[in-house]
């Protein structure tokens, strides 16, 4: 099966294929919308401290000791010496 691919299959025709060069050049890739942006940072710095007060203290706990142990889990494959 063929990979799926996010460009577009340049065309056979030569004369498409020079209008799809010349609109690949020239086009410009529009940017991020800054009001956006803005609403999903503001949403961010809401939604952690939302999150950490609901938390009991207990689940905070698990989460650290689970993160730990992601964290630290590689330094024990490392032999000693190396």
């Amino acid at each position: 099966m063929p990979k799926r691919s996010s460009k577009p299959a340049a065309p056979t025709d030569l004369n498409e294929l020079a209008a799809f060069l010349v609109a690949q050049a020239t086009s410009e890739k529009p940017g991020k919308n800054p009001a956006a942006v803005v609403l999903g940072h503001l949403g961010g710095k809401k939604g952690g401290p939302a999150r950490a007060k609901k938390l009991s203290a207990a689940r905070r706990k698990e989460i650290a000791r689970k993160a730990a142990r992601k964290r630290w889990k590689h330094v024990h494959m490392v032999k000693p010496g190396k």
